[in-house]
């Protein structure tokens, strides 16, 4: 039994090993995305392959409770010294999510028996499929979003399988970016299962193994404890995707939160069906999977900062995401652009914690991490070029006691800054607006973080733009406790020219020599009433280019001349503004309008038939609906229902319409 002293000395030396395999396999990878972003992660796993510590100072934060069990056990040879097996199947193993996701595992020996795994994964470049970096919400199959492996050996014996290196090679644009960065990763694997054997040298066989055993013990009490001190009860959320697919209607999640004692169960039945589009989840009906559970880590660690980061989190929690849906889609839907979904998941996870829990928890960060691939060519080298350009990461919510973060929102932090002097080394590019975006956070008691703008210009024609996770253009993150909702985010080509063309929410464009892209995340929500911000840090965010004077009388009724706070206006200014109304979200007016036809009342309507309908009808069948309704309410999506039954008559109708109709 370890005592609480021993304990943590373990868990040190468990995410220094972690910390020391980021390290290897940033320093060593090929591609910006990897080495600059950090699109990474790797752990340390115990015998059955769940989680037990993972770095915190590089590579992303989704995966504290991801189990390789599964994956583990469908590779049929035996495992050996030396072997790494992979998989980047998202329907294999529920280890990836989607296909430039590679993830590797390499078991390691103490005493002739596997103690432990190091595993981890890098985003690819690039997998094939049909669009340049696999991904875009316009893809409707798993098998347009490039190659896929089963779980499978690597590596066999510190030998790779060159066969599979070569079928890779020969279906990804960029085959030297690939194996670069898996062979970074094999070689982090080796520094992990080194660091291994040292815990073993220090604890002993027998003590490593139950020490890791209390490691998961220990953070399973810590979020018990957590859950405990919140109020029992059950707390509803929704939350929307600007669009499902490219038929362009809103994709909404919803939660029901109920917390009794020291568990919760997550139901996010209500949610859309599975979508003709790649914004599918695949979670495989796992009830701890760990992506359904990403935004629970964001709470938990804020909660406890000093928590346990490991699978032993996810024992108090239970999901259910019901089969046939967006969050547990069957194969071969397509899944490329799950990161955009979740987002949105964290939206409804921090919605749901924020009516439990007010008093600690922020608005809503922008809920965008769009990410720009370029594909052109380069005139110096006359060879084709494929590179993430760099993340567009919007702002945080507003906090409790602070501002939110500007252009690093708390859900999507771990995407790192690229330099623009390496991108435009790297990639034909010219960065004409790299900063922050103006009245972009949300006003508030504490204002919302600023979004971030960047806007860059090509040099030769058909240059392709792949600009996933495109999001928040239409329902805005929203503001709580009196704060108002953010800045929307937008993508504009050849801005502020009679060329212009405003692109929405879309993650595809061709841009020929001399075009401008400019993009624009969304901000992060305000929190608390605007009025009871000190009128100093108003004029503040004003000097520092934060606020605009004109959204400084707008929004707070601070009112300036000459850069100086005219104290009279403003005290009369801010007497004369209403008060916030009793609403603790505010959405803004997108939402509100588009809620004034589907309240929830029609929008679980519709969901209530679309789960009665085979599968393969339900997106086709939402579709149809929402060109058909007219009105409001539930009576409303009957009769779009019935519209459309009766345009296809070959549609098949749920047990109660059936009825209904005879």
């Amino acid at each position: 039994m370890f005592d609480k002293m021993t304990l943590q000395v373990l868990a040190n030396h468990a995410r220094a090993a972690a910390e020391n395999m980021a390290h290897t396999l940033h320093r060593t990878a090929h591609s910006a995305f990897v080495k600059e972003t950090q699109d990474f992660t790797v752990m340390i796993m115990d015998q059955i392959g769940d989680t037990f510590a993972v770095p915190m100072e590089l590579g992303a934060t989704w995966y504290p409770g991801l189990t390789y069990g599964r994956a583990i056990n469908m590779v049929e040879e035996e495992y050996r010294p030396g072997d790494v097996a992979f998989t980047n199947d998202p329907y294999s193993g529920h280890v990836a999510t989607h296909a430039p996701d590679t993830h590797l595992w390499k078991p390691v020996f103490s005493e002739g028996e596997i103690v432990a795994w190091t595993g981890g994964h890098i985003h690819n470049t690039d997998m094939g499929g049909a669009v340049p970096a696999s991904l875009s919400r316009s893809l409707t199959e798993i098998h347009q979003e490039g190659l896929r492996f089963p779980p499978m050996k690597l590596v066999r014996e510190g030998v790779f399988d060159e066969q599979i290196m070569k079928i890779m090679a020969t279906n990804v644009r960029k085959p030297a970016l690939n194996n670069g960065d898996i062979k970074a990763l094999v070689g982090a694997l080796g520094t992990g299962e080194r660091k291994v054997h040292a815990m073993i040298d220090r604890f002993g066989h027998k003590g490593f193994l139950s020490g890791v055993a209390a490691l998961k013990e220990q953070a399973e009490a810590q979020a018990r404890s957590i859950l405990s001190e919140i109020p029992d009860g059950e707390y509803i959320f929704a939350d929307y995707a600007d669009e499902d697919s490219d038929e362009a209607n809103p994709c909404r999640l919803k939660l029901t939160l109920t917390i009794r004692g020291d568990e919760a169960l997550l139901d996010f039945t209500g949610s859309d069906p599975q979508l003709a589009s790649s914004l599918n989840v695949p979670s495989g009906g796992d009830p701890r999977h760990t992506i359904l559970l990403v935004g629970i880590y964001y709470v938990l660690y804020t909660l406890n900062p000093r928590i346990l980061l490991n699978t032993g989190l996810t024992k108090p929690f239970t999901c259910i995401a019901p089969e046939g849906t967006v969050l547990n889609p069957v194969a071969p839907a397509a899944v490329g652009m799950r990161s955009l979904t979740c987002a949105r998941l964290r939206s409804v996870i921090f919605g749901a914690f924020a009516q439990a829990i007010p008093d600690r928890m922020p608005a809503a960060p922008a809920g965008n991490n769009c990410i720009i691939n370029v594909m052109t060519r380069d005139e110096r080298s006359q060879k084709t070029v494929i590179a993430a350009v760099n993340p567009v990461v919007g702002g945080g919510g507003g906090m409790p006691h602070r501002d939110g973060s500007n252009g690093s929102g708390a859900d999507a932090a771990y995407l790192k800054n690229t330099p623009i002097e390496i991108t435009e080394t790297e990639v034909p590019v010219e960065f004409v607006r790299y900063g922050l975006a103006q009245d972009t956070g949300g006003a508030g008691r504490w204002r919302g973080g600023l979004a971030t703008e960047m806007a860059f210009r090509v040099f030769t024609p058909d240059s392709r733009i792949t600009a996933r996770n495109r999001d928040r253009s239409f329902f805005r993150p929203w503001g709580t406790g009196g704060g108002k909702a953010a800045g929307l985010a937008d993508m504009v080509v050849n801005p502020g020219t009679p060329d212009e063309r405003r692109m929405g929410s879309k993650d595809t464009a061709i841009l020929q020599p001399g075009d401008v892209l400019s993009v624009r995340s969304a901000g992060g929500g305000g929190r608390g009433n605007p009025l009871d911000r000190e009128t100093w840090r108003v004029v503040r965010d004003v000097a520092r280019g934060y606020v605009s004077a004109e959204a400084a009388e707008r929004d707070y009724g601070v009112i300036l001349k000459d850069g100086e706070i005219d104290e009279d206006a403003s005290a009369k200014a801010r007497a004369a503004m209403p008060a916030p109304g009793e609403a603790f979200f505010h959405y803004g007016p997108e939402r509100d309008g588009y809620e004034a036809r589907w309240t929830d009342e029609a929008y679980d309507r519709l969901t209530e038939i679309l789960a009665g309908l085979p599968i393969h009808w339900r997106f086709f069948t939402k579709t149809e609906i929402f060109r058909r309704i007219e009105g409001t309410g539930a009576g409303a999506v009957n009769a779009a229902f019935d519209a459309t039954c009766a345009r296809f008559p070959e549609l098949p109708r749920p047990a109660a319409r059936a009825e209904a109709a005879e």
